[in-house]
Parts: structure tokens; C-alpha cells; sequence
């Protein structure tokens, strides 16, 4: 299984000598180009990133200022894992700045995943082929601009982590429990799925090249002892933190949570997301070249591949397949598997090592041109961004110190068009989401929706400010405050709604330069224009006006 088949061009004369391949200097090329866009836009579109920035403040030392002191709090016992940016906020965020810590988390999740992947791809095949290029385009995945920022540097760390137990693998096996043991504990801490990804990667690489170990009765049993003993490094950390931490993460008391990708549709919708940016239909077209290298060096011969790594990137495809969208109050669960798995199939295969010249320098311009293809798409929508960030800024500038913001956002009629492709990704999915909760560190201001999940992360919200908000949650639609059967909809899960005039200050609306789907611009009354920046709007909310609406828009009607 070391080799699907014998190329052709290995009993060639002379005349078809293999070209030395080097994909060093477009590694280099990417990890700059990455770097100049974390540099370039500081609050790029990617989900979650603005929400963490804001926690990453806090943790460095914006908890001291006022009035945060009464708001928040740092509970260290409230989790175990999940917290790697936290703990990297409270020990470097004070040196280094909450800036400067957050672009290089972002950057840092941006590239490691998939320098791991070529870094394990040498360890196995040797050599700089030219597909190690290839798989820098799996810096860009639905993860990544989700904002999935613990997730993806485990990744990276997990496929690091494996390189070097590989080298210790058929060496000293008291070392190499030592380091497995080491090596779970760093992940448990960055995130549990890390921790899983890097579990799967060892067994792979511990069941080796060929397949044929299974046929013999010895070999298995060795096989299995092996597992075992990994598999056992592994479990014993999170374990041991597990059993001196509060709680795991939940769903508001409501059991396990579950949501299903229950469907052809939804399951295939879910595997694209190893490959998802901002528009499916582009992203599909940029890796097709990609694919299409592996099925001709299929049909011609010439690819390698690694029949363990194989076989844990089957289970992780099946776990793509079948594990839930949403469970214990953690959204799309079911998308880190499919990056793990196209993370794992790149890394398990090396197609056209043996090419003219001639065919190598065009396996590099194809590879290269799809790659950057891809980048220069996210860059130009994070580019597109900056506008909106600058307007949400400019709102935020007429907040003042100690205020509390209801953050809400116009729900577009559809999602389409480039000019605004920035605002969403991953089949519809808003970009915007957490742009809000910048009012933190800008204005010194409160948000209802600062991830303060228990059993995710560390920071806790005080009373009475506790009563009105909540661990993490969308960005409803304007419609929530005119709309009386929406609002009871929406109230039971977002406290924050509950007498939203008497408890906060001014109403932030962002997405306002499109429609709102349900009330168009309409604003109930006792709400004053205080900043129009077009795609950001500030309203005053001036208390003594009663709080049932004086009109009901009539697009209320379809609101549910």
C-alpha cells in the first residue's frame, strides 16, 4: 500500500529524469501573505474574531478598568479546555498588548493548520513536493472564518504534535508516553477536539505504511497494544482536569441540545465546509484544480499513500457524516471533522512525485494559481469589510463610558450579490454577528453577548448585569422590538429582552444599509437617531416611553 501503483517514468532513460521539486518559497510566499492581511485589517469578517478580541482586552488588563470591575470576573474553575487564547491573554496580553496578541492568535490559526499538515507530509514522504503548496489552501475553511480561533491552533498543534511522535515512535516507550501525556495536555487545554484530531492521527500513524499488518494474528495484537497505550496517554489529562472542574459546557439546562444534519443535502453541505469561505460556488472552483490533480495521478500511477493516515481519514469522514450540528450548547460541532479529515487526506498522500521538468514547473503553476486564487478571494472580501468597520466604529464613538448596548442587525430579504459577499459565509451565514461587542474595549461598554460560556470560558458576568445577558448568541433582527409574537419567541433565551428600554442605553443596529427582511427600516418609538454611518446605526432609547409599540409593522406577520 506503499504505492498504488509502479510510474512510468521510474524506468524512463535519461532523457525523463525526475525534476527535484521545492515548494519552500510559496510556503514562504503564503505565511507573508497571511500576515500582511492580519496587518493590513484589523477586524477582518470572520465571526467570532471580534468577540474574542474583546475577551482578549479584558483578560490583558481591560477587566481593571472602569466599570468593568462591577461587570466582569475571572473564574479559572469554570472550564479546562477551550481556554488556550485566555490563558495566552492573562500571561502575554499585558506585555505584549491585546492588539498585538489577538492579530498574531489570528494569524497563528490562519497557517498552522496547514503548516502541520505539510510538516507531517515531509516527515512521511521526505522531500518539498510541490503538494505541500496545495495544502495552504486549507488555511481558508469554514472554521477559519468562523472564527474558531482555539480549534484551529489546536489543529496546527495536533498535526505538529504528531510529527514529533512519529520520531519517537519504535524508540523509548516510557519517552513516548512521557511526551503523549505532554502532548494532551496542551491540547486538552487549546481545545478537547484538538486533543481528539491528534488521538486519530496517532493511531493512524501507529498502524503504519501497509494494511497487511491486520492479516497477521501477532501483528494485530501488537497493533492493538500499541493503541491502547496511546489511546491511554491521551484520555488520562482531560480526565484528571475534568474531575477538578466545575462543569462541562451545557445548553442552558436543556439536556444535550442536539441538532442533526438530517439530510443528503445537510451532510454534503457539511463536508463542504473544509473548503467554505464567503461564496461556496467560488471556493468550489478554486479546489476542483486540486482534486482533479489526485484523480489524474490516480489513473496515471503516481501517488503515494500512507495506508494508516488512510484509514483514520475514513473514520473522521464517517464522523463528518454523522455527528450533530449543535450539542451541549456548542454550535456546529459536525464542521470540525471535515477539516480534519481534508487536513488528514492531504497529509496521507503524495500524488506526481516523480515528473519531467516540464510537467513539474506546470504542477506548480496550477497548484500555485489555485492557491493564491484562494487567498487573494478572502483578501479581497476582507478588504470589502473595512468600510463596515469603520462605520461601526464611528457609532461606537458616541457611546459613552459605563453604557449598556443592545446590539441588533437588519436580517437581509436574501443573501447574494459580490459588493457585499463579506457579510456572510458558510451558506448565509452573517459575518457580523460580533462586531458589536467591540463596544467593550472601544467604548467602554456593555454588550449582552461577551462569550462568557461556563465550561468554555473563564470570564463571568457579575449581577445585576448577569440578568441581562447570555454565554454567546446571534444578532437578531430589529424586527425583535416591534414585533410582539417575535419578542416572545425570542424572550425566553434572550433575557436581555426583557424590559430592553428601562435596561439599556442606546441600541446599536448593524447591517442597517440593507432592509430589514421583516420591518424594512421601521424603528419603534422612543428610539432616537444618535449616528448614521450607514452600515452601522446608533439609537438612543429614551426610558419613559412605554414599552409596548405604538404600531405593529405589517411585516410582523412573516416573522414567524
Amino acid at each position: 500500500m506503499d504505492r498504488i501503483a509502479a510510474p512510468a517514468l521510474a524506468a524512463a532513460g535519461p532523457e525523463k529524469l525526475i525534476a527535484r521539486q521545492d515548494s519552500t518559497v510559496a510556503i514562504v510566499a503564503f505565511v507573508g501573505l497571511a500576515a500582511a492581511l492580519v496587518l493590513l485589517f484589523p477586524f477582518p469578517p470572520v465571526l467570532d474574531y471580534a468577540n474574542h478580541y474583546a475577551r482578549i482586552w479584558l483578560l490583558s488588563g481591560g477587566i481593571g478598568e472602569q466599570p468593568f470591575p462591577e461587570i466582569y470576573t475571572v473564574d479559572w474553575s469554570r472550564t479546562f479546555t477551550n481556554v488556550g487564547i485566555d490563558v495566552l491573554a492573562t500571561w502575554l496580553g499585558p506585555l505584549v498588548g491585546a492588539d498585538r496578541l489577538a492579530r498574531a492568535l489570528l494569524f497563528l490559526a490562519i497557517v498552522l493548520p496547514p503548516l502541520g499538515a505539510i510538516g507531517l507530509h515531509r516527515a512521511l514522504f521526505g522531500g518539498r513536493h510541490h503538494w505541500q503548496t496545495a495544502m495552504l489552501s486549507l488555511g481558508w475553511c469554514a472554521t477559519m472564518i468562523g472564527g474558531f480561533i482555539n480549534f484551529q491552533i489546536g489543529l496546527g498543534m495536533a498535526l505538529g504534535f504528531a510529527c514529533i511522535d512519529l520520531r519517537l515512535q519504535g524508540g523509548n516507550p516510557t519517552l513516548l508516553f512521557a511526551w503523549r501525556l505532554a502532548a494532551a495536555l496542551l491540547l486538552t487545554v487549546m481545545h478537547i477536539f484538538a486533543l481528539g484530531f491528534y488521538m486519530a492521527i496517532v493511531c493512524g500513524l501507529e498502524f503504519s505504511w501497509r494494511i497487511d499488518v491486520v492479516r497477521s494474528k501477532a501483528g494485530l495484537m501488537r497493533l492493538v497494544g500499541r493503541l491502547v497505550l496511546a489511546l491511554g496517554a491521551c484520555v488520562l489529562p482531560p480526565l484528571a482536569l475534568y474531575l477538578h472542574t466545575a462543569a462541562l459546557p451545557n445548553a442552558g439546562g436543556n439536556g444535550l441540545g442536539l441538532a442533526w444534519n438530517d439530510g443528503v443535502v445537510l451532510i454534503v453541505m457539511n463536508l463542504l465546509s473544509a473548503i467554505t469561505t464567503y461564496v461556496p460556488v467560488v471556493d468550489v472552483v478554486l479546489v476542483l484544480p486540486l482534486i482533479l490533480i489526485c484523480t489524474r495521478a490516480i489513473r496515471a500511477g503516481d501517488i503515494r499513500m500512507h495506508a494508516g493516515l488512510a484509514v483514520a481519514a475514513c473514520g473522521l469522514l464517517l464522523l463528518s457524516c454523522v455527528s450533530p450540528r449543535h450539542m451541549l450548547g456548542t454550535g456546529w460541532i459536525s464542521w470540525r471533522f471535515p477539516i480534519m479529515t481534508a487536513l488528514v487526506a492531504m497529509a496521507m498522500v503524495c500524488p506526481f512525485a516523480n515528473l519531467t521538468r516540464r510537467h513539474a514547473l506546470l504542477l506548480a503553476l496550477v497548484i500555485n494559481l489555485a492557491v493564491s486564487g484562494r487567498t487573494g478571494w478572502v483578501g479581497w472580501n476582507w478588504w470589502l469589510a473595512q468600510e463596515d468597520v469603520a462605520a461601526l466604529e464611528t457609532a461606537l464613538k458616541r457611546v459613552p463610558a459605563g453604557a449598556a448596548v443592545l446590539a441588533l442587525g437588519h436580517e437581509p430579504e436574501t443573501v447574494n450579490g459580490l459588493s457585499h459577499s463579506n457579510r456572510h459565509f458558510a451558506w448565509g451565514l452573517d459575518t457580523f454577528r460580533h462586531l458589536p461587542t467591540l463596544a467593550v474595549p472601544f467604548s467602554h461598554a456593555f454588550v449582552p453577548t461577551l462569550f462568557t460560556a461556563k465550561g468554555k470560558q473563564p470570564l463571568s458576568v457579575l449581577s445585576p448585569w448577569s440578568e441581562i445577558a447570555i454565554p454567546e448568541g446571534n444578532l437578531l433582527s430589529i424586527g425583535v422590538l416591534s414585533c410582539p409574537t417575535m419578542m416572545q419567541q425570542y424572550r425566553d433565551f434572550t433575557p436581555y429582552l426583557s424590559d430592553w428600554r428601562s435596561r439599556f442605553d442606546f441600541v446599536l443596529v448593524a447591517n442597517a444599509d440593507i432592509p430589514d427582511r421583516y420591518v424594512g427600516t421601521f424603528m419603534p418609538a422612543g428610539l432616537t437617531l444618535v449616528e448614521d454611518a450607514g452600515f452601522a446605526k446608533l439609537y438612543a432609547i429614551d426610558k419613559a416611553v412605554p414599552a409596548e409599540p405604538f404600531a405593529i409593522p405589517a411585516g410582523c406577520a412573516t416573522a414567524l
